[in-house]
């Protein structure tokens, strides 16, 4: 199965990058700049000038792309549309790292974690750029996408455990590591249980 990570020098993308090649996984690191990971494959290209001819070679992308300016989350949305219409038909699946803030706190689903007065005002434009390619990638029944959120506490220096639990739209603990949320990514890439679905990632 060949995998191409996009964002791969991310937090994110690095750990998935290398989770995958442990397992055996044919691995190619999408980055923007030099290459960070331990990738040997490696294509240098800003996402937004990816191609088809580009991406035809893969079983699945993962979108690990990362977006810090609070001014510029648009490209959250931008980044979604653009790979998307890369392998729309095809049988190409898209895993995209999401966020939490859209993950729901009731059993109801009536209330998000980003309106809960104690999600942090500084991460609230990003949750709701990433809330809101998820409703997009809904829409997308021509496109094989898979939406994993973490946990709202997502600690890069966490333990790799091995161990996680899995729940769908809901929050059910607070913290997961980089490390393991890695391993869940890689899982779905082995296994396809989420596929037009998001699920989300806790410690067990």
């Amino acid at each position: 199965m060949k995998i191409a990570v996009v964002g791969a020098n991310g937090k994110a993308g690095k750990l998935i990058t290398e989770e995958a090649i442990n397992r055996g996984f044919d691995v190619s690191a999408i980055v923007r700049n030099n290459n960070k990971t331990i990738a040997s494959q490696v294509i240098q290209k800003d996402l937004f000038d990816l191609n088809q001819d580009d991406v035809a070679p893969f079983d699945v992308i993962v979108n690990a792309f990362g977006q810090p300016d609070p001014h510029k989350q648009y490209e959250h949305s931008q980044a979604i549309a653009h790979l998307t219409s890369l392998i729309a038909n095809s049988p190409t699946r898209f895993i995209v790292v999401g966020g939490a803030g859209s993950l729901y706190v009731d059993a109801d689903h009536k209330i998000k974690l980003i309106d809960t007065p104690e999600f942090p005002e500084q991460f609230k434009a990003t949750a709701q750029a990433q809330g809101k390619t998820l409703e997009e990638l809904k829409n997308q029944s021509n496109v094989q996408w898979t939406f994993v959120s973490p946990a709202p506490d997502f600690q890069y220096e966490g333990n790799r455990t091995g161990e996680y639990r899995i729940s769908n739209d809901e929050v059910i603990g607070d913290y997961v590591s980089y490390a393991d949320f890695a391993i869940a990514i890689v899982d779905e890439i082995a296994n396809a249980h989420y596929v037009q679905q998001r699920f989300a990632v806790f410690a067990k």
